[in-house]
Protein backbone atom coordinates (compact mmCIF):
# COMPACT_ATOMS: atom_id res chain seq x y z
CA UNK A 1 0.00 0.00 0.00
CA UNK A 2 2.77 2.30 0.46
CA UNK A 3 4.88 1.67 -2.01
CA UNK A 4 1.46 2.26 -4.19
CA UNK A 5 1.01 5.61 -2.37
CA UNK A 6 4.77 6.53 -3.55
CA UNK A 7 4.21 5.60 -7.11
CA UNK A 8 0.98 7.80 -7.34
CA UNK A 9 2.60 10.91 -5.73
CA UNK A 10 5.45 10.56 -8.04
CA UNK A 11 2.95 9.89 -11.27
CA UNK A 12 1.04 13.36 -10.14
CA UNK A 13 4.68 15.42 -9.83
CA UNK A 14 5.40 14.32 -12.83
CA UNK A 15 2.79 15.37 -14.98
CA UNK A 16 2.26 18.49 -13.41
CA UNK A 17 5.74 19.01 -14.10
CA UNK A 18 4.89 18.28 -17.81
CA UNK A 19 2.07 20.68 -17.44
CA UNK A 20 4.08 23.35 -16.11
CA UNK A 21 6.35 22.66 -18.69
CA UNK A 22 4.13 22.55 -21.93
CA UNK A 23 2.55 25.86 -20.31
CA UNK A 24 5.41 27.66 -20.16
CA UNK A 25 6.85 26.57 -23.75
CA UNK A 26 3.26 27.63 -25.02
CA UNK A 27 2.44 30.86 -23.23
CA UNK A 28 5.98 32.76 -23.33
CA UNK A 29 4.91 36.08 -25.16
CA UNK A 30 6.09 37.59 -28.20
CA UNK A 31 7.65 40.11 -26.16
CA UNK A 32 9.59 37.51 -24.45
CA UNK A 33 10.87 35.61 -27.55
CA UNK A 34 11.44 39.07 -29.05
CA UNK A 35 14.17 39.33 -25.61
CA UNK A 36 15.75 35.64 -25.90
CA UNK A 37 16.11 36.07 -29.55
CA UNK A 38 17.70 39.34 -29.29
CA UNK A 39 20.02 38.67 -26.69
CA UNK A 40 21.33 35.40 -28.83
CA UNK A 41 21.86 37.70 -31.32
CA UNK A 42 24.03 40.07 -29.13
CA UNK A 43 25.77 37.04 -27.44
CA UNK A 44 26.87 35.22 -30.68
CA UNK A 45 27.91 38.85 -31.41
CA UNK A 46 30.15 39.16 -28.73
CA UNK A 47 31.79 35.84 -29.34
CA UNK A 48 32.25 36.50 -32.72
CA UNK A 49 33.73 39.31 -31.99
CA UNK A 50 36.12 37.60 -29.58
CA UNK A 51 37.55 36.02 -33.32
CA UNK A 52 38.71 39.26 -34.60
CA UNK A 53 41.26 38.53 -31.54
CA UNK A 54 41.62 35.13 -32.39
CA UNK A 55 43.05 36.29 -35.97
CA UNK A 56 44.52 38.62 -34.97
CA UNK A 57 46.64 36.58 -32.50
CA UNK A 58 47.18 33.70 -35.20
CA UNK A 59 48.26 35.64 -37.57
CA UNK A 60 51.01 37.36 -35.43
CA UNK A 61 52.26 34.30 -33.88
CA UNK A 62 53.09 33.02 -37.70
CA UNK A 63 54.47 35.89 -39.25
CA UNK A 64 58.22 36.56 -38.45
CA UNK A 65 58.78 38.97 -35.73
CA UNK A 66 59.93 41.78 -37.96
CA UNK A 67 55.65 41.81 -39.12
CA UNK A 68 53.89 41.60 -35.90
CA UNK A 69 53.26 45.48 -35.14
CA UNK A 70 52.03 45.90 -38.86
CA UNK A 71 49.96 42.96 -38.32
CA UNK A 72 48.14 44.28 -35.23
CA UNK A 73 47.49 47.62 -37.25
CA UNK A 74 46.11 45.65 -39.94
CA UNK A 75 43.65 43.98 -37.78
CA UNK A 76 42.20 46.93 -35.61
CA UNK A 77 42.00 49.44 -38.82
CA UNK A 78 40.04 46.72 -40.85
CA UNK A 79 37.62 45.25 -37.63
CA UNK A 80 36.75 49.05 -37.50
CA UNK A 81 36.69 50.08 -41.25
CA UNK A 82 34.77 46.79 -42.13
CA UNK A 83 32.29 48.07 -39.17
CA UNK A 84 31.41 51.43 -40.70
CA UNK A 85 31.14 50.38 -44.27
CA UNK A 86 28.63 47.19 -43.70
CA UNK A 87 26.34 50.05 -41.49
CA UNK A 88 27.01 52.60 -44.61
CA UNK A 89 25.93 50.03 -47.70
CA UNK A 90 26.78 46.72 -46.44
CA UNK A 91 23.98 45.82 -44.65
CA UNK A 92 20.98 46.96 -46.80
CA UNK A 93 22.94 45.83 -49.87
CA UNK A 94 22.65 42.33 -48.38
CA UNK A 95 19.39 42.23 -46.42
CA UNK A 96 17.45 44.54 -49.07
CA UNK A 97 17.32 42.44 -51.47
CA UNK A 98 14.02 40.88 -53.20
CA UNK A 99 13.30 37.40 -52.89
CA UNK A 100 15.08 35.64 -55.73
CA UNK A 101 17.12 38.41 -56.76
CA UNK A 102 20.88 39.24 -56.97
CA UNK A 103 21.82 42.62 -55.31
CA UNK A 104 20.09 44.87 -52.64
CA UNK A 105 19.67 48.25 -51.78
CA UNK A 106 22.46 51.12 -51.57
CA UNK A 107 21.75 52.75 -48.39
CA UNK A 108 22.45 53.66 -45.18
CA UNK A 109 21.30 50.89 -42.05
CA UNK A 110 18.98 52.08 -39.81
CA UNK A 111 17.13 50.99 -37.00
CA UNK A 112 13.65 49.75 -37.19
CA UNK A 113 12.99 47.21 -34.40
CA UNK A 114 9.17 46.00 -34.31
CA UNK A 115 8.04 43.32 -31.71
CA UNK A 116 6.66 41.35 -34.84
CA UNK A 117 9.90 40.98 -36.38
CA UNK A 118 11.00 38.50 -33.46
CA UNK A 119 14.30 40.71 -32.02
CA UNK A 120 16.24 43.82 -32.09
CA UNK A 121 16.75 44.85 -35.52
CA UNK A 122 20.37 46.59 -34.03
CA UNK A 123 21.22 42.89 -32.40
CA UNK A 124 20.79 41.73 -36.08
CA UNK A 125 23.26 44.49 -37.60
CA UNK A 126 26.09 43.89 -34.87
CA UNK A 127 25.79 40.15 -35.12
CA UNK A 128 25.92 40.45 -39.02
CA UNK A 129 28.57 42.46 -38.69
CA UNK A 130 31.16 40.50 -36.47
CA UNK A 131 30.71 37.82 -39.86
CA UNK A 132 32.10 40.42 -42.28
CA UNK A 133 34.87 41.32 -39.99
CA UNK A 134 35.95 37.44 -40.15
CA UNK A 135 35.90 36.94 -43.65
CA UNK A 136 38.11 40.38 -44.35
CA UNK A 137 40.60 39.12 -41.43
CA UNK A 138 40.70 35.67 -43.80
CA UNK A 139 42.15 37.40 -46.33
CA UNK A 140 44.70 39.41 -44.00
CA UNK A 141 46.61 36.39 -43.15
CA UNK A 142 47.33 35.31 -46.21
CA UNK A 143 48.96 38.13 -47.63
CA UNK A 144 50.85 39.00 -44.72
CA UNK A 145 54.30 40.30 -44.91
CA UNK A 146 54.59 41.91 -48.03
CA UNK A 147 51.17 44.06 -48.87
CA UNK A 148 51.11 47.75 -48.13
CA UNK A 149 48.87 48.28 -45.33
CA UNK A 150 46.60 51.28 -46.85
CA UNK A 151 45.69 49.23 -49.70
CA UNK A 152 44.70 46.53 -47.88
CA UNK A 153 42.31 49.00 -46.10
CA UNK A 154 41.30 49.60 -49.62
CA UNK A 155 40.43 45.97 -49.92
CA UNK A 156 38.43 46.05 -46.96
CA UNK A 157 36.26 48.58 -47.78
CA UNK A 158 35.38 46.82 -50.65
CA UNK A 159 34.97 43.48 -49.84
CA UNK A 160 32.60 44.43 -46.69
CA UNK A 161 30.81 47.01 -48.88
CA UNK A 162 30.65 45.07 -52.25
CA UNK A 163 32.28 41.36 -52.55
CA UNK A 164 30.78 40.08 -48.81
CA UNK A 165 27.34 42.04 -48.89
CA UNK A 166 26.11 40.96 -52.31
CA UNK A 167 27.04 36.87 -51.84
CA UNK A 168 25.63 37.04 -48.57
CA UNK A 169 22.28 38.26 -49.75
CA UNK A 170 22.54 35.56 -52.31
CA UNK A 171 21.50 33.06 -49.44
CA UNK A 172 21.03 35.00 -46.05
CA UNK A 173 19.18 37.92 -47.94
CA UNK A 174 16.46 35.59 -49.26
CA UNK A 175 18.04 35.63 -53.27
CA UNK A 176 18.54 33.51 -56.22
CA UNK A 177 20.86 30.97 -54.05
CA UNK A 178 18.38 30.98 -51.26
CA UNK A 179 15.30 30.40 -53.60
CA UNK A 180 17.41 27.24 -55.74
CA UNK A 181 16.89 25.62 -52.09
CA UNK A 182 21.14 26.08 -51.12
CA UNK A 183 21.66 25.67 -47.58
CA UNK A 184 24.79 27.25 -46.01
CA UNK A 185 23.75 27.41 -42.09
CA UNK A 186 26.51 29.31 -40.73
CA UNK A 187 28.91 29.90 -43.39
CA UNK A 188 31.21 27.51 -44.92
CA UNK A 189 31.09 29.23 -48.16
CA UNK A 190 29.04 32.51 -47.66
CA UNK A 191 31.71 33.15 -45.26
CA UNK A 192 34.76 31.14 -45.21
CA UNK A 193 35.36 29.96 -48.72
CA UNK A 194 34.52 33.69 -49.82
CA UNK A 195 37.32 34.81 -47.70
CA UNK A 196 39.51 31.88 -48.98
CA UNK A 197 38.45 32.27 -52.52
CA UNK A 198 39.74 36.53 -52.15
CA UNK A 199 42.69 35.43 -50.56
CA UNK A 200 43.83 33.29 -53.09
CA UNK A 201 43.55 36.26 -55.86
CA UNK A 202 45.66 38.31 -53.47
CA UNK A 203 48.15 35.71 -52.93
CA UNK A 204 48.31 35.21 -56.44
CA UNK A 205 48.61 39.04 -57.50
CA UNK A 206 51.35 39.22 -54.38
CA UNK A 207 53.46 36.70 -55.01
CA UNK A 208 56.03 35.35 -52.52
CA UNK A 209 57.63 36.87 -50.03
CA UNK A 210 61.35 37.31 -50.84
CA UNK A 211 63.35 34.17 -50.54
CA UNK A 212 60.53 32.16 -49.23
CA UNK A 213 60.97 28.95 -52.71
CA UNK A 214 63.53 27.51 -54.68
CA UNK A 215 62.95 25.55 -57.88
CA UNK A 216 60.01 26.21 -60.64
CA UNK A 217 57.14 25.03 -61.90
CA UNK A 218 54.75 22.86 -60.10
CA UNK A 219 57.89 21.55 -57.71
CA UNK A 220 58.66 24.11 -55.64
CA UNK A 221 60.35 23.91 -51.97
CA UNK A 222 59.25 26.00 -49.56
CA UNK A 223 62.16 27.49 -47.31
CA UNK A 224 61.24 27.40 -44.05
CA UNK A 225 60.54 31.44 -42.07
CA UNK A 226 60.94 31.13 -38.09
CA UNK A 227 57.13 31.87 -36.47
CA UNK A 228 57.79 34.72 -34.39
CA UNK A 229 55.40 33.24 -31.56
CA UNK A 230 54.12 29.40 -31.57
CA UNK A 231 52.36 30.07 -27.78
CA UNK A 232 50.58 33.14 -29.75
CA UNK A 233 49.43 31.39 -32.98
CA UNK A 234 47.93 28.50 -30.57
CA UNK A 235 46.00 31.43 -28.24
CA UNK A 236 44.64 32.64 -31.84
CA UNK A 237 43.62 29.54 -32.74
CA UNK A 238 41.75 29.00 -29.07
CA UNK A 239 40.23 32.10 -29.16
CA UNK A 240 38.83 31.35 -32.86
CA UNK A 241 37.65 27.94 -31.23
CA UNK A 242 35.84 29.57 -29.02
CA UNK A 243 34.20 32.26 -30.86
CA UNK A 244 33.02 29.47 -33.13
CA UNK A 245 30.11 29.08 -31.12
CA UNK A 246 28.80 31.83 -31.08
CA UNK A 247 29.44 32.22 -35.07
CA UNK A 248 27.90 28.46 -35.10
CA UNK A 249 25.47 27.87 -32.37
CA UNK A 250 23.93 31.49 -32.67
CA UNK A 251 23.22 31.41 -36.23
CA UNK A 252 19.84 29.39 -35.30
CA UNK A 253 18.66 32.99 -35.20
CA UNK A 254 16.96 32.47 -32.25
CA UNK A 255 16.33 31.63 -28.44
CA UNK A 256 13.18 32.41 -27.50
CA UNK A 257 11.86 28.39 -27.62
CA UNK A 258 12.67 24.76 -26.37
CA UNK A 259 13.61 23.93 -29.62
CA UNK A 260 16.18 26.67 -30.12
CA UNK A 261 17.83 26.21 -27.36
CA UNK A 262 18.01 22.57 -27.70
CA UNK A 263 19.66 23.06 -31.20
CA UNK A 264 22.09 25.44 -30.06
CA UNK A 265 23.47 23.20 -27.39
CA UNK A 266 23.65 20.32 -30.33
CA UNK A 267 25.22 22.47 -32.55
CA UNK A 268 27.84 23.31 -29.99
CA UNK A 269 28.36 19.78 -29.13
CA UNK A 270 29.05 18.99 -33.10
CA UNK A 271 31.16 22.21 -33.54
CA UNK A 272 33.36 21.16 -30.65
CA UNK A 273 33.82 17.30 -31.82
CA UNK A 274 34.92 18.57 -35.26
CA UNK A 275 37.21 21.22 -34.22
CA UNK A 276 38.94 18.12 -31.64
CA UNK A 277 38.76 15.92 -34.86
CA UNK A 278 40.41 17.90 -37.23
CA UNK A 279 43.15 18.75 -34.41
CA UNK A 280 43.95 15.05 -34.24
CA UNK A 281 43.81 14.36 -37.70
CA UNK A 282 46.30 17.07 -38.16
CA UNK A 283 48.48 15.80 -35.30
CA UNK A 284 48.13 12.24 -36.78
CA UNK A 285 48.91 13.26 -40.81
CA UNK A 286 51.88 15.41 -40.12
CA UNK A 287 53.52 12.49 -37.49
CA UNK A 288 52.89 9.66 -40.62
CA UNK A 289 54.22 11.44 -43.45
CA UNK A 290 56.14 14.51 -42.39
CA UNK A 291 57.99 12.14 -39.73
CA UNK A 292 57.40 15.39 -36.68
CA UNK A 293 53.71 16.41 -34.84
CA UNK A 294 53.69 19.34 -37.07
CA UNK A 295 51.81 21.93 -34.31
CA UNK A 296 50.90 24.03 -37.28
CA UNK A 297 49.21 21.40 -38.66
CA UNK A 298 46.95 20.71 -35.27
CA UNK A 299 46.26 24.18 -35.09
CA UNK A 300 45.46 24.62 -38.79
CA UNK A 301 43.50 21.07 -38.37
CA UNK A 302 41.13 22.15 -35.74
CA UNK A 303 40.55 25.57 -37.36
CA UNK A 304 39.97 22.60 -40.97
CA UNK A 305 37.05 20.91 -38.56
CA UNK A 306 35.44 23.98 -37.72
CA UNK A 307 35.29 24.97 -41.03
CA UNK A 308 33.83 22.53 -42.63
CA UNK A 309 31.36 21.90 -39.69
CA UNK A 310 30.12 25.35 -40.35
CA UNK A 311 27.52 24.82 -43.71
CA UNK A 312 25.56 22.17 -41.40
CA UNK A 313 26.33 21.98 -37.56
CA UNK A 314 22.66 21.13 -36.69
CA UNK A 315 21.86 17.86 -38.68
CA UNK A 316 24.74 15.71 -38.08
CA UNK A 317 25.27 13.03 -35.33
CA UNK A 318 27.84 13.84 -33.14
CA UNK A 319 30.09 10.81 -34.52
CA UNK A 320 29.37 12.02 -38.39
CA UNK A 321 30.49 15.31 -36.98
CA UNK A 322 33.67 13.82 -36.23
CA UNK A 323 34.04 12.02 -39.59
CA UNK A 324 33.68 15.96 -41.47
CA UNK A 325 35.68 17.22 -39.11
CA UNK A 326 38.55 14.99 -39.27
CA UNK A 327 38.43 14.94 -43.34
CA UNK A 328 38.68 18.84 -43.29
CA UNK A 329 41.57 18.66 -41.71
CA UNK A 330 42.89 15.84 -44.43
CA UNK A 331 41.85 18.10 -47.02
CA UNK A 332 43.86 21.41 -45.04
CA UNK A 333 46.83 18.94 -44.99
CA UNK A 334 47.18 18.45 -48.58
CA UNK A 335 45.80 21.30 -49.98
CA UNK A 336 48.75 23.52 -48.13
CA UNK A 337 51.42 20.96 -49.38
CA UNK A 338 49.61 22.01 -53.02
CA UNK A 339 50.09 25.19 -52.49
CA UNK A 340 53.45 24.87 -51.53
CA UNK A 341 54.31 22.86 -54.58
CA UNK A 342 52.94 25.40 -56.37
CA UNK A 343 55.07 28.12 -55.24
CA UNK A 344 51.79 29.84 -53.92
CA UNK A 345 52.22 32.00 -50.32
CA UNK A 346 50.09 31.81 -48.13
CA UNK A 347 51.56 32.94 -44.41
CA UNK A 348 48.71 31.30 -42.39
CA UNK A 349 47.03 28.67 -44.31
CA UNK A 350 43.89 30.66 -45.12
CA UNK A 351 43.22 29.07 -48.17
CA UNK A 352 43.09 25.50 -47.44
CA UNK A 353 41.44 25.82 -43.89
CA UNK A 354 38.69 28.43 -45.16
CA UNK A 355 38.40 28.05 -48.79
CA UNK A 356 38.98 24.16 -49.37
CA UNK A 357 37.32 22.93 -45.95
CA UNK A 358 34.85 25.15 -46.58
CA UNK A 359 34.05 24.03 -49.95
CA UNK A 360 33.86 20.27 -48.49
CA UNK A 361 31.43 20.90 -45.58
CA UNK A 362 29.09 22.85 -47.91
CA UNK A 363 29.24 19.94 -50.91
CA UNK A 364 28.67 17.55 -47.83
CA UNK A 365 25.70 18.96 -46.69
CA UNK A 366 22.68 16.88 -48.01
CA UNK A 367 24.48 13.72 -46.65
CA UNK A 368 22.77 14.81 -43.03
CA UNK A 369 19.94 17.57 -44.77
CA UNK A 370 17.88 16.32 -47.38
CA UNK A 371 16.13 19.61 -48.26
CA UNK A 372 18.86 20.46 -50.74
CA UNK A 373 20.46 18.70 -53.15
CA UNK A 374 24.23 18.00 -54.34
CA UNK A 375 23.66 20.14 -57.61
CA UNK A 376 22.53 22.93 -55.65
CA UNK A 377 25.16 23.06 -53.32
CA UNK A 378 28.14 22.81 -56.06
CA UNK A 379 26.00 25.74 -58.04
CA UNK A 380 26.13 28.04 -54.61
CA UNK A 381 29.40 26.96 -53.51
CA UNK A 382 30.70 27.42 -57.25
CA UNK A 383 29.10 30.81 -57.76
CA UNK A 384 29.99 32.28 -54.95
CA UNK A 385 33.89 31.55 -55.00
CA UNK A 386 34.07 32.28 -58.55
CA UNK A 387 32.19 36.17 -57.99
CA UNK A 388 34.81 36.53 -54.72
CA UNK A 389 37.88 35.45 -56.45
CA UNK A 390 36.82 37.51 -59.67
CA UNK A 391 36.24 40.63 -58.36
CA UNK A 392 38.61 40.31 -55.63
CA UNK A 393 41.54 39.71 -58.38
CA UNK A 394 40.48 42.87 -60.73
CA UNK A 395 40.74 45.08 -57.46
CA UNK A 396 44.29 43.81 -56.18
CA UNK A 397 45.48 43.77 -59.81
CA UNK A 398 43.94 47.47 -60.36
CA UNK A 399 45.94 48.45 -56.82
CA UNK A 400 48.78 47.03 -58.12
CA UNK A 401 48.83 49.27 -61.40
CA UNK A 402 48.19 52.07 -60.05
CA UNK A 403 48.56 53.26 -56.07
CA UNK A 404 50.99 50.15 -55.24
CA UNK A 405 50.20 47.10 -54.09
CA UNK A 406 53.40 45.07 -52.61
CA UNK A 407 56.20 46.74 -50.13
CA UNK A 408 59.97 47.01 -51.99
CA UNK A 409 62.49 44.44 -51.15
CA UNK A 410 64.02 47.05 -49.43
CA UNK A 411 61.16 47.51 -47.06
CA UNK A 412 60.80 43.73 -47.02
CA UNK A 413 64.23 43.15 -45.93
CA UNK A 414 64.41 45.62 -43.16
CA UNK A 415 59.92 44.31 -41.91
CA UNK A 416 57.09 45.62 -42.66
CA UNK A 417 57.26 46.94 -38.94
CA UNK A 418 59.46 49.76 -39.46
CA UNK A 419 58.94 50.39 -43.11
CA UNK A 420 54.85 50.37 -42.92
CA UNK A 421 54.05 51.54 -39.06
CA UNK A 422 57.49 52.74 -37.82
CA UNK A 423 57.99 50.41 -34.73
CA UNK A 424 61.18 50.05 -33.83
CA UNK A 425 62.23 47.20 -30.99
CA UNK A 426 65.09 48.66 -29.02
CA UNK A 427 67.27 46.56 -26.81
CA UNK A 428 67.56 47.58 -23.29
CA UNK A 429 71.13 47.83 -22.37
CA UNK A 430 72.75 47.41 -19.04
Amino acid sequence: MKNNFKYLILTVLSLLLFTVNTYAESSISAEGQYIFNSLAFYIGGVLVAFMAAGFCMLECGLVTNKSVSTIAAKNVGKFAICSIVFFLVGYNLAYGISEGGYIGKLKIWSEGSKLGTGYSDSSDWFFQTMFVCATVSIVSGAVAERIKIWPFFVFAVLMSGLIYPISMGWQWGGGWLAAQGFSDFAGSTIVHACGGAAALAGVIVLGARTGRFSGSGNKMIMVPFAASSIPLTTLGTFLLWFGWFGFNGFSQLAMGTFNDVTAISKIAVNTHLAGAAGTVTGAILSRLLGGKTDVIMMLNGALAGLVAITAEPLAPTPGFAIVIGSIGSVIMYFGTKMLENFGLDDVVGAIPVHMFAGIFGTLVVPLTNKSTAFSTQFTGTLSVCVFSFILSYIIFKSMKATIGLRISKEAEKLGTDKAEVGVVAYAIRD
